[in-house]
């Protein structure tokens, strides 16, 4: 299980998950094109595609820092030939640029509603779109959208409608994707964490640092993201995994090294998860 010289196309990868899952891959000598926004240091968020593309060489890998937005299609495309041409095709994309406002209908902004559609949903479909051709020259080709299993029970919606029907796009195109790039070998998968992840939105977002005593760090994911990506052949496609699930079927036994605080209390379930 290894992803040495394959190439991965990683969005949102300047700080928090995305980081985690390209500095993962980098141990083991893998290309990792880092496409994030963040060119430059932000006064309250950690980290730039540059400071990761240092780290991701430090690991051990290979960097290709590209600012982008992935709600422009011609800047997207434009990316991923560059990143083809760099490093000679693209093996996987990683889909993890996301935003998030725990809000109802009734008080969201509907500006805010277009940014979380047009950076979850609607830019699942337009990088998968633009990586397809070189995923398609893969001998292993994989998407993988952060995205969390389909739970209808009404209290997912109650609060946060707009939000869940922006994430469950992702999944739902996963399923799609799957189905639709069999007949080229692609394995498209979702995966979301059995439990809150200490990251710059969790912190903005469900009430400050004081949350991460009940969280396991991103490591967890970049873990679980690696087994994923380093499947072969398409057996593992389809699927909307658990972070902890997808560890278990791998023989993980032991998920307290994944703990944020040792000494913090019972961890808190992420979103759409019992």
């Amino acid at each position: 299980m290894t992803l040495r010289d394959k190439t991965l196309f990683i969005t949102g990868a300047s700080r928090g998950i995305g980081r985690e899952i390209a500095l993962r891959a980098a141990r083991d000598g893998a290309n990792i094109v880092i496409g994030a926004k963040s060119d430059q240091p932000h006064p309250k968020l950690a980290g730039t595609i540059h400071s990761v593309a240092a780290e991701v060489e430090a690991a051990g890998g290979q960097a290709l820092a590209l600012q982008l937005d992935v709600r422009d299609e011609n800047a997207v495309k434009a990316a991923m030939a560059q990143a083809a041409e760099r490093f000679g095709g693209i093996d996987a994309l990683v889909n993890n640029a996301g935003a998030i406002r725990l809000q109802g209908v009734e008080h969201l902004e509907p500006k805010r509603y277009d940014l979380m559609f047009q950076i979850n949903t609607r830019a699942v479909m337009v990088c998968s779109q633009a990586a397809l051709p070189y995923l398609k020259q893969s001998a292993n080709g994989h998407i993988l959208s952060l995205s969390p299993p389909l739970n209808l029970d009404p209290k997912w919606f109650a609060q946060y409608g707009p939000y869940t029907t922006t994430k469950y796009g992702m999944s739902m195109l996963t399923l799609g994707m799957s189905e639709e790039f069999k007949k080229y070998g692609i394995s498209a998968n979702a995966l979301w964490p059995r439990t809150v992840i200490a990251t710059a939105a969790i912190e903005y977002e469900l009430g400050g640092q004081q949350v991460f005593k009940q969280a396991r760090t991103p490591a967890i994911m970049a873990d679980a993201a690696h087994a994923i990506l380093s499947s072969q052949g398409r057996s593992l496609s389809g699927r909307l995994l658990i972070d902890e699930d997808i560890l278990r079927e791998r023989g993980v036994e032991d998920f307290e090294p994944y703990r944020y605080d040792r000494n913090g209390g019972s961890l808190m379930p992420d979103l759409y998860l019992e």
